[in-house]
């Protein structure tokens, strides 16, 4: 019995790894970085997101980053702002960051725009990018915070990123919109 629950766990591993590397190879495939500079940027999320957890000021939750090409975005709410500045200083620290831009916004005690009503704007604007056929959507990244949508990435040309901001501007419930979406 216990050979047979190893070889399950061991195939239900291999399967998930399998998944991954395939996921891993469509995302490469249709990015506008290279495949070292995706590797990177990759790496250095990795980090910056590893060392948020390792940090008792920065709190995890709070907090979330990504990189491309070298310039690292921190989204998120603190409660002070030692916390954002130890947050950039983290991400300063990490081999191969160019750059840090922050939209951090202040944690708001009364605010109606909680964790469901993120997840809920998030998945409408994804269903957005991913029904419209002259979008990459998986070149783009959709952060929400506070019902507020961030949107990251790297796109072909300039319709498509003015596009995706349409498409997120057009999502009831979404307060702001902001994106530092480039086009290469």
């Amino acid at each position: 019995m216990k050979r047979t629950i190893a070889l399950l766990i061991t195939l239900a591993m291999m399967a998930g790894i399998y998944a991954a590397s395939g996921c891993a190879a469509y995302d490469v495939a249709v990015e506008e970085r290279n495949v070292s500079d995706w590797a990177s940027d990759e790496k250095i999320t990795f980090v910056i997101k590893q060392q948020f957890l390792e940090d008792d000021s920065v709190k995890y939750m709070d907090f979330d980053a990504a990189s491309y090409e070298g310039h690292v975005y921190i989204i998120g709410e603190y409660e002070s702002h030692s916390q954002v500045n130890q947050a950039v200083a983290i991400a300063k620290k990490v081999e191969g960051v160019r750059k840090v831009t922050t939209y951090i916004l202040p944690k708001r005690a009364q605010d109606y725009c909680g964790t469901t009503d993120n997840l809920d704007i998030y998945a409408r604007v994804k269903h957005k990018l991913v029904t419209d056929n002259d979008i990459w959507s998986t070149n783009i990244d959709i952060k929400t915070i506070q019902c507020n949508v961030v949107l990251l990435g790297i796109v072909g040309t300039h319709k498509e990123k003015a596009d995706a901001y349409a498409h997120a501007k057009s999502v009831e419930g979404v307060r702001n919109v902001k994106s530092f979406i480039t086009v290469k």
